[in-house]
């Protein structure tokens, strides 16, 4: 009885660990959501803030905007207890837009402070942006988070050219192509901010969408965990069986 005790245990034991294993999510970074936008379009994106000390409150957060490929309009959605600061400013080097016109200053940086972000928890700051450029395939967002014990942590490593995964990686925005149809309307979102409103709101749509979208990999991790748990008693039972016989 005792060595079924402990091999029944072991099996067990053995399952759980490969179920929590998989459960698990990947250690939580600075993320754009959604990751996803259309060229030449307005979007609103959210950058996403977990705080990932035990020990410290996420106190302030910087967010750098792309000064090769600027964004003309830049507006921000007020978060209940932080401080928000749009950082205007001449840019490295005049560029030319998708329109042809020449740009010489634009928003440099956001700065949100004066609230906290504590352990266990997440903090959204959204802006809404545009026009997304039509000839480019992602824009970074290079985040610096500070916590109440001073520590600042970069979010700003560049991809690897393996395709890992970068120990801080920038927040990245993917641009894809507008489908066909759709070069209308964003052409006239692209035109001013008041006319950009409805490409807004349906950004809103989607970034929902995106959430919902995002929970596949959890449901598929889910699964095989419970596969990995029937495996475990399969093995205790059939332990048993042949410790009876």
């Amino acid at each position: 009885m005792t060595s079924y005790v402990r091999r029944a245990a072991t099996v067990a034991a053995g399952a759980l660990a490969l179920t929590v294993g998989l459960a698990v999510p990947a250690l939580a970074h600075v993320t754009v959501n959604p990751g996803t936008a259309v060229q030449g379009s307005w979007t609103k994106i959210a950058f996403r803030v977990p705080n990932e000390r035990d020990n410290a409150s996420t106190t302030k957060v910087e967010v750098e905007f792309p000064t090769d490929h600027p964004l003309p309009f830049v507006s921000v959605r007020p978060v209940p207890g932080w401080d928000v600061k749009l950082t205007r400013g001449k840019l490295p080097k005049p560029v030319v837009s998708d329109d042809g016109d020449k740009i010489t200053e634009s928003v440099l940086k956001i700065t949100w402070s004066g609230g906290k972000i504590e352990s266990g928890q997440f903090q959204e700051f959204e802006a809404s942006v545009g026009p997304l450029p039509k000839n480019v395939d992602a824009l970074e967002f290079p985040t610096a988070q500070t916590y109440s014990n001073g520590e600042v942590v970069k979010w700003a490593d560049a991809p690897k050219a393996d395709g890992s995964e970068a120990e801080h990686p920038a927040p990245t925005l993917k641009l894809v192509a507008a489908e066909e149809g759709e070069g209308d309307q964003h052409g006239a979102a692209s035109a001013s901010p008041a006319a950009a409103a409805p490409t807004v709101a349906a950004a809103a749509s989607d970034d929902a969408d995106q959430e919902g979208g995002n929970t596949t990999p959890a449901l598929v991790l889910g699964g095989l965990g419970l596969v990995a748990g029937l495996v475990g008693a399969g093995a205790g039972i059939t332990a048993l069986r042949r410790s009876r016989g």
